[in-house]
């Protein structure tokens, strides 16, 4: 395969060669004695994306504004500097034009991350992801991979406008062809950006901008669980709450409010959209026989409508009270002043806890 890279973005229409990289930049430091690092999201992200490219000669990283600016959220910071323009490449406002070259990539053998800006500007790049992205392996019977990584900041709690905090996960979810996941913490992030860039598959990378800032531990030994499972944060006794990306943290709150009052709340963080790992999730339900589901993203033929109807399906004769769901009402994303009202909030999630319980 050769390394030479041809691409139609506008500045950068003649073939040229991988750069080699520039000076190494400092790895993140260990934590004295423990193998960690305690990092925001965003520096973990970064660290995953840097990680795989020192492996990898042939991932790239496209998106707008992601090079020398290091993105509107600073996850690509420094990767220009180190990397070069020509595996950090900085794209018109088009994306549709970068999902379609980042196929044209793949079949040529890397394996391109794109960036989209914010979680609402997907839609112009909607039919190249779901027409020809998520389709092309099946179309050439598995003979053709498709590595190409699609990062989608998302979710509300920043306080934006129209377009700049939605939940958009369900329709790629719908989609055969696609693989869709979301970390809620910097450990997941850091692995799970490298897991997603080392798949054949397409992967959806959905990050919560409202988890972008907090710290967390970071463990540079070992990712703790795949790519595609769920994992038990919280364990508990009487009820089963299930949710993904910045949903996992209110969830944590209401657990700890109802722990307070004597209600013990187990936590699952989904991590994976799809395929989605039900081991966990049914065990729990077993145990508990109470399951609420919670998601920023609109109710009606959503994530959490797939998991309550999988689990009264696989789960029926354990669960005591019917599968409740809460999430993000039936409208559009509100302004920023109304937006607590329009995300589920600890609240909202005890009160569906509370319905349950009382079956």
């Amino acid at each position: 395969m050769s390394d030479t890279i041809v691409t139609s973005i506008p500045g950068l229409a003649t073939a040229h060669h991988a750069a080699a990289p520039a000076a190494p930049v400092t790895p993140p430091r260990a934590l004295p004695g423990t193998g960690t690092v305690n990092l925001p999201m965003t520096k973990a992200l970064n660290a995953g994306l840097r990680q795989a490219m020192r492996d990898d000669p042939k991932v790239l990283l496209m998106g707008e504004d992601i090079g020398p600016l290091g993105g509107v959220f600073r996850v690509t910071e420094g990767l220009f500097a180190e990397f070069g323009d020509k595996r950090v490449l900085d794209t018109p406002l088009a994306e549709s034009g970068i999902i379609g070259t980042a196929i044209g990539l793949a079949l040529r053998g890397y394996r391109p991350v794109c960036e989209i800006q914010f979680d609402g500007f997907v839609f112009p790049g909607f039919d190249q992801i779901t027409s020809q992205l998520a389709r092309m392996r099946n179309r050439h019977e598995g003979q053709v991979v498709m590595p190409v990584v699609i990062r989608i900041p998302y979710g509300g709690h920043i306080g934006s406008i129209e377009h700049h905090q939605e939940s958009p996960e369900t329709y790629f979810a719908h989609t055969p062809g696609l693989r869709v996941v979301s970390p809620s913490n910097p450990h997941d992030a850091y692995w799970m950006m490298q897991e997603a860039i080392a798949s054949d598959d397409p992967v959806i990378f959905f990050e919560p901008k409202s988890r972008y800032w907090p710290k967390g531990e970071v463990s540079l030994a070992d990712s703790g669980v795949p790519l595609h499972s769920s994992r038990v944060v919280r364990t508990g006794t009487d009820a089963t709450v299930v949710g993904h990306g910045a949903m996992v943290s209110v969830l944590l709150q209401a657990a700890e409010l109802a722990a307070a009052e004597g209600t013990s709340i187990e936590v699952i963080d989904l991590r994976s959209i799809s395929p989605i790992d039900y081991g966990p999730i049914l065990a729990s339900v077993e145990k508990t026989g109470h399951l609420v589901v919670a998601q920023e993203a609109h109710g009606f033929v959503s994530v959490g409508s797939e998991i309550a109807a999988t689990v009264m399906e696989k789960a029926f004769y354990v669960l005591e009270a019917p599968v409740l769901r809460v999430s993000g009402f039936d409208t559009p994303f509100p302004p920023a002043a109304v937006e607590t009202h329009f995300l589920p909030s600890p609240d909202r999630v005890l009160e569906a806890v509370d319905r349950a319980l009382s079956y």
